[in-house]
């Protein structure tokens, strides 16, 4: 991987996609799911560079039944020959308006192309506890798929730890889930001690994680943690998270609550990109959930001497 570049990109790359997820497939397009402000309904697209996502024709993949509400953090992904989609749904009944009681949902398509064929829903991924879950996501680590995602423990105080598991299918866990990060620091704690929106970045012999923390507006910023490749992910020690935020609010860029990213590459493969959404004003009216102006934008991950990532700060709107 470089360890600079002369890459940029006209941002935000798509306007009102929150929680934004780009994949890059072997056919050279990039596949990108985000949450939209309806929070109703999947919608994917593609594009042979993140540039052109701007243009792309979306597909709705999956509208919500009225049993679901708030979809939240599509993520599409390619798992042995099929397509996945991993969202996450508040369940909804007569009597109950559930808008933040969360599950986590795996779709599936055989098609080749995922804007193609038709997605099949496999069901609830079932973890320890029946509580609020969401922001899955999935690698692949020595030929062990695992997932990793946000939920509440019914005996910790807080929102949401970060936990990992193995995987029997790209819709059931196999074995023990482990917590790998819990809300600590001050900087995760502002609003709702919330650790959410994972992301799996494997560069010079170690993992890292990327995740967002505190409240969805100004205040939201990335952590990160940190294993050796070789290390055995399941045990908590083999992650260390970093005490400071990795990524966050920039005033004079004019960039708010920056969060909830992916990562990808250039089109030659050489450049690791990271995706996410921010905002581009601080003040909010009401509930920064129902603000829809959230956008997605990308820009370029450098790389430190000592092999670990550096994001630096959201650049300004226009070229990165």
């Amino acid at each position: 991987m470089t360890h600079s570049t002369s890459l940029t990109f006209t941002n935000p790359i798509l306007e009102q996609r929150a929680d934004p997820w780009v994949y890059r497939h072997t056919d050279g397009y990039y596949y990108f799911s985000a949450s939209v402000p309806a929070y109703d309904l999947i919608e994917i697209r593609r594009a042979k560079t993140l540039e052109q996502l701007r243009e792309a024709t979306p597909v709705v993949a999956w509208r919500k039944p009225a049993n679901r509400a708030n979809i939240w953090a599509p993520e599409i992904h390619y798992i042995d020959g099929k397509w996945y989609i991993y969202y996450a749904a508040a369940r909804t009944t007569e009597t109950n308006d559930g808008l933040f009681d969360h599950r986590m949902y795996v779709l599936e398509n055989e098609s080749a192309n995922p804007l193609e064929g038709t997605w099949v829903e496999k069901g609830q991924i079932r973890t320890k506890w029946e509580t609020f879950a969401l922001d899955a996501t999935t690698f692949e680590h020595k030929g062990i798929r695992y997932l990793v995602w946000a939920q509440k423990d019914p005996d910790i105080v807080g929102n949401s730890n970060l936990y990992i598991a193995q995987m029997e299918n790209p819709w059931t866990l196999r074995g023990e889930q482990v917590m790998i990060a819990t809300p600590e620091y001050d900087w995760e704690i502002i609003g709702f001690k919330v650790n959410e929106g994972a992301a799996v970045l494997h560069r010079n012999g170690r993992l890292f994680i990327s995740y967002s923390a505190s409240a969805t507006d100004y205040n939201y910023c990335m952590g990160l943690l940190t294993a050796d490749e070789n290390a055995d992910l399941l045990n908590p020690a083999s992650w260390t998270k970093s005490p400071e935020p990795v990524f966050q609010t920039n005033e004079e860029n004019g960039q708010y609550g920056p969060g909830h990213n992916s990562f990808t590459v250039s089109p030659d493969g050489e450049t690791d990109i990271m995706v996410y959404h921010a905002r581009n004003y601080k003040e909010i009216e009401g509930d920064p959930l129902y603000d829809p102006n959230r956008h997605a934008r990308a820009q370029v991950v450098n790389w430190k001497a000592d092999g670990t990532p550096d994001f630096g700060v959201p650049v300004p709107d226009g070229r990165g």
